[in-house]
């Protein structure tokens, strides 16, 4: 009964907090984003036709009345610590790990950050919620100048407005978005003025660089009551390194979206896909993938190398902190994948690939 109880207080200050969450924007602002129907658009919010719809509330509950997640440490620090170099020039290739799903790419003169969340957790408050368990990979004063954000979606765990907010202040970067998170933003802080797009829409960073949202089995919410008001996305980064295919969150379904992207904008020298937050299966199947499924998304997708991102720094979900690189291990091995081939980062670790 104690535990039950416990689960059960869990629940409604979670239910809670993003409840206020959500009413809060929802009183600043009705609607994100304002345009034509589309395949993926319905005039009112997005949908995936290649997705499954999120989860209801009623089936959130039940994940977290019944969940029995395992116990990850309260400090996991990481050995490294990254000192980024202020431009990487030429065709070379620099990947720093932050933790979680923010990763620095360095290339051509041009320093690229995604999902940049620096915040002690990944919620609309600062007492609860997911708390990181390991320091951002790069301190934010070692930063290099950052001239190009990309975010992905709406989520906590990847739009962080503080670091948004200190970004701009501070490195004053071109920020590129899926449609509809520009609003958000601005209403967390006027001062953040980003660019929105469209899936297949690409942007121009310099000649030899430019951005592209990718479609992605997913969904977008800052509270209960703006599910799939903004659009989530993947990125193809053209880059003078080779083309970078960064897959944001995501669920495997069919394995349709990363064909499409092969076929659409391959070859890729990298692809980024996440591996972790995906237990209970029943509950995280269709919006996070699993190691196996990763293992599946470098195959299908066709790219040189694989990096591994969103594991390993805020308890999300029910598995162990290492279950993700371990389960990774395993399916590398069972596809005949050399470890160099999918790599797996600490916070504040780098991987230089040169031309």
């Amino acid at each position: 009964m104690r535990l039950s109880r416990r689960r059960l207080v869990g629940t409604l200050a979670a239910v809670a907090a993003l409840g206020a969450a959500g009413t809060a924007l929802a009183a600043r602002r009705q609607s994100y984003y304002q345009g034509p129907m589309t395949d993926h658009f319905d005039g009112i919010r997005f949908v995936d036709p290649h997705g499954a719809q999120p989860r209801s509330m009623l089936e959130l509950m039940r994940w977290r009345l019944s969940r029995t997640p395992a116990v990850w440490p309260d400090w996991a620090p990481s050995p490294f610590a990254d000192h980024p170099p202020r431009w990487i020039g030429g065709h070379d290739l620099r990947i720093s790990y932050v933790g979680h799903a923010s990763l620095l790419l360095q290339t051509g003169r041009r320093n690229i950050l995604i999902d940049p969340v620096w915040s002690d957790r990944a919620s609309p408050f600062g007492l609860v919620g997911p708390k990181r368990v390991n320091a951002p990979g790069i301190a934010f004063e070692h930063l290099p100048p950052i001239d190009t954000v990309l975010v992905s979606h709406s989520h906590y765990d990847h739009l962080d407005a503080a670091a948004l907010s200190r970004l701009v202040r501070e490195h004053r970067p071109r920020i590129i978005t899926p449609l509809g998170n520009d609003a958000i933003m601005r209403d967390l802080d006027p001062a953040i003025t980003a660019e929105a797009c469209d899936w297949h829409q690409t942007v121009t960073v310099v000649d030899d660089v430019r951005i592209t949202p990718v479609p992605l089995c997913h969904w977008s919410a800052r509270g209960l009551f703006d599910r799939n008001k903004a659009l989530w996305a993947g990125f193809v980064i053209e880059t003078p390194a080779g083309r970078i295919y960064h897959v944001a969150d995501s669920g495997y379904g069919d394995g349709f979206r990363f064909r499409e992207a092969r076929e659409r904008y391959g070859p890729f020298r990298l692809a980024i896909i996440p591996i972790g937050a995906y237990e209970p299966r029943w509950f995280m199947a269709d919006q996070h993938m699993n190691p196996d499924e990763a293992v599946k998304v470098l195959l299908d997708c066709g790219a040189e190398y694989a990096l591994a991102h969103h594991h390993g720094t805020f308890q999300l979900t029910d598995e162990a902190i290492d279950a993700p690189a371990k389960a990774l291990a395993q399916a590398r091995r069972t596809a005949g994948l050399a470890a160099d081939r999918f790599r797996v980062l600490q916070p504040g670790e780098v991987w230089e690939l040169g031309a």
